[in-house]
């Protein structure tokens, strides 16, 4: 596998464009369109959350009943959740407008929406939106991150990723992402949108196989607020333009596939991570020697999660109590005499805890480690060969503010 520059548009067949609907925001651009004139199979996992938006009830029934989707339609700055039947019905709008101006077949679209719950969407300036960005479609790597920029909210920085991996057959298949996502981000598919795009044949049950068995180590082992979204959305488009022979089995070109799935998807989710609102640096955790991977991810999630200790990073104040004190209250029993902490990062390496009692540690040293963009804490549990890691960030004064006034 080779990582390259790009996002969706890398894959053989795929076009992006953006553009400024004036949905909520003003003096940006706020949809986002990609485009495969080959139809694809489309495999999607979407939010637990039971309240969930329009466009994931949508995307979910045309993702079941499609024979081959071409287009994707996204807008930021209203969610469309809590919208109720009209909501939908502007899903249904929007998709039948890119489908017109476009000349595809009905049932062909899929959309998504991020930003503010609850208020409709001014379709009129969507479907404006919608013909604007067909007549802009490109395949260049600028088109693919104009429209990564085009759906942010409050991200800070658009996200995206390629790689390309050879076949057995000599051809090379190429994967390529964007998302958003940074606030409202918790494990069970966090508070995210993802599109990811490849040239890969490869049947649609195990496409969702591929994407079903990689989400549970990726996007759903993420969190920024503890806030699972109800517009969760990561969807998978195939176009099979790489020219491979199609992926219809579980064997040697499957596994390389979905390993190259695995990778994009947890890049993006520590992007996502990195980029939580007001965040100063990524918090990775890893527990490892575990029972099982169950546990382990039990150990890693309640320490990303600990408001405590992420307000801690924030400080880069080694308060290892919080840490062993997040463990404690996981649900997931340990010895807390046995438990070795360590943090890590740019900066260096510092053994905080040794057995359950802290080390003869420097605090210089250790808010020295603390003070990177990216901060590691190695959980030992002892206790077995599992291991797991869990990705979030840490809690800042500008968090509350921009949740103070989201919505105004």
């Amino acid at each position: 596998m080779k990582v390259i520059s790009g996002g969706v548009t890398s894959p053989k067949g795929f076009e992006a464009a953006n553009t400024a609907a004036g949905i909520k925001y003003t003096g940006r651009d706020d949809m986002a369109m990609i485009v495969s004139k080959s139809p694809c199979v489309a495999a999607g996992t979407f939010t637990r959350n039971v309240v969930k938006a329009a466009p994931v009830l949508f995307d979910k029934k045309v993702i079941e009943e499609s024979k081959g989707i071409h287009t994707v339609v996204v807008n930021a700055g209203i969610a469309n959740a809590c919208t109720g039947e009209e909501g939908f019905f502007y899903c249904n709008e929007t998709a039948k407008s890119a489908e017109a101006a476009l000349g595809f077949e009905d049932n062909s679209t899929l959309v998504g929406s991020t930003g503010v719950i609850g208020m409709q969407l001014p379709i009129e300036k969507v479907k404006a939106g919608v013909k604007a960005l067909s007549g802009k479609l490109s395949d260049t790597e600028e088109a693919g991150l104009d429209a990564a920029k085009a759906i942010m909210t409050t991200d800070t920085k658009p996200k995206q990723i390629a790689v390309e991996i050879p076949m057995s057959d000599g051809t090379t298949v190429t994967i390529g992402a964007m998302a958003k996502g940074s606030g409202m981000i918790h494990p069970d598919m966090c508070t995210m949108l993802c599109f990811i795009t490849t040239d890969a044949a490869i049947k649609k049950q195990l496409l969702q196989q591929a994407l079903s068995s990689i989400v549970c180590d990726t996007f759903n082992m993420i969190s920024v607020d503890g806030d699972t979204s109800t517009n969760d959305t990561c969807v998978v488009l195939a176009n099979g333009e790489a020219g491979n022979k199609e992926i219809a089995a579980e064997d040697d070109d499957y596994k390389a596939f979905t390993d190259g799935l695995f990778y994009v998807a947890r890049e993006i989710a520590m992007k996502m991570a990195g980029d939580g609102e007001g965040a100063t640096a990524l918090f990775e955790v890893k527990a490892i020697h575990c029972r099982d991977k169950a546990e382990a991810k039990t150990f890693a999630k309640s320490v990303i999660t600990s408001n405590l200790t992420k307000a801690a990073i924030f400080g880069h104040d080694a308060n290892w109590g919080r840490i062993l004190c997040a463990l404690g209250y996981s649900g997931a029993d340990f010895d807390p005499e046995k438990v070795d902490i360590t943090v890590e990062s740019e900066n260096g390496q510092i053994i905080l805890v040794k057995d359950g009692i802290a080390t003869d540690y420097s605090e210089d040293e250790a808010t020295k480690v603390l003070s990177s963009e990216k901060v590691t804490c190695i959980c030992d549990m002892k206790q077995g060969t599992a291991e797991a890691t869990a990705w979030g960030c840490d809690l800042t004064y500008d968090y509350v503010k921009i949740n103070a006034d989201y919505r105004s």
